[in-house]
């Protein structure tokens, strides 16, 4: 079998492993796993290519609404115990031996709870021969502090996978760099492309486990030298952001009493996107997109909120009616009211 295994004995350990999972049959789950190792599946690749890959087709089931939020995260739990497992395997402890590369420590950023990404990047370096300190979720930064100078690794990798944790990953990416531990990011919340990596200061990012373990194996990232002026950027902080911020709890109040009274919940009317939760998370992305300044962000949020709504039957009013209340509430914020302006535009019935 080549490095990679054939296509379609990879495919089918990927449905196989996806099937048992989203049914919480662990069991079955751990089957197909090690069904693929007797087949000829490489170690890593079944890690990168197939556990990794039926998870990401569980995460898009869920927004287009095939699994309910229980069963998404019951399949979850079972691929994060299949990783559990095949890194028992000897095939893994068989790369166990003899010295370290050096040390690594992988850890989600404070109030990040999606643990998968981290753990398998985690598993990967170990296969690889790197000793690993993996942390966990949501580890607040004063403890990763404390980690990282008691053990002095060669680098801190970071997990973000919500964009609405970006400032508290900017906090981690500075003081573990303070610590004397360069920082390598990765995560769906740094951006397709790692521009918000790049613009809170991380020494390197990654896009996926083996492009951050390549990173890591061909040497430590530096300190990146910016040749930035102190404080910036200047809107890290500003204070839109930090108006928002104070405003938070005001802004879900008022943006659900706009919602009671412009879209009612009808009898047995799927609840999402028409709870105080669901609007706090609009106003924490829009938090976001104001602390980085960038509309992008917002808009892809509000576009793949949509999307999410419409596959539940939620009126598409709903987003339309939190936007313009939000806006209603921000006459003295200029460039917020900007974000909420073009998300708004990117919506079915267009501007206000």
């Amino acid at each position: 079998m080549s490095a990679s295994g054939p296509r379609d004995e990879i495919e089918r350990c990927v449905e196989a492993l996806r099937t048992a999972a989203t049914s919480g049959d662990e069991y079955a789950a751990i089957d197909a796993a090690r069904a693929g190792l007797d087949a000829g599946v490489p170690l890593e690749t079944m890690l990168l290519d197939v556990v990794a890959v039926a998870q990401a087709r569980v995460g898009l089931d869920w927004a287009a609404n095939r699994l309910t939020v229980a069963q998404e995260h019951t399949a979850t739990a079972v691929h994060e115990r299949v990783l559990a497992v095949l890194a028992h395997e000897p095939a893994a402890r068989g790369h166990r031996t003899g010295p370290a590369r050096g040390r690594v420590s992988v850890a989600c950023v404070d109030g990040e709870w999606h643990t998968f990404p981290a753990r398998l990047l985690a598993e990967v370096l170990r296969l690889r021969g790197w000793q690993v300190d993996y942390l966990g979720a949501h580890v607040p930064t004063a403890h990763l502090v404390v980690h990282v100078h008691r053990t002095a690794p060669a680098a801190v990798a970071l997990s973000g996978s919500i964009a609405t944790r970006l400032p508290a990953a900017h906090a981690a990416i500075s003081a573990c760099q303070a610590a004397g531990a360069p920082v390598l990011v990765g995560g769906a919340a740094f951006g397709p492309d790692g521009r918000y990596a790049r613009l809170l200061g991380a020494d390197a990012w990654a896009p996926d486990a083996r492009a951050a373990a390549d990173l890591l194996d061909a040497g430590p990232p530096r300190r990146a030298a910016t040749g930035l002026s102190p404080g910036w950027p200047p809107h890290l902080a500003g204070p839109e952001y930090t108006a928002l911020t104070d405003r938070a709890p005001e802004l879900v109040r008022g943006v659900m009493q706009e919602l009671d009274e412009h879209v009612p919940v009808t009898e047995g009317e799927e609840p999402t996107g028409h709870t105080a939760e669901d609007v706090a998370y609009v106003v924490d992305y829009l938090k976001a997109a104001a602390y980085v300044d960038d509309p992008g962000l917002f808009t892809s949020f509000v576009s793949w909120m949509a999307h999410v709504l419409t596959a539940r039957g939620v009126p598409a009013r709903v987003l339309a009616v939190t936007l313009d209340a939000l806006a209603a509430r921000l006459a003295g914020l200029p460039r917020t009211r900007e974000l909420l302006a073009q998300a708004r535009a990117g919506l079915p019935d267009g501007p206000r």
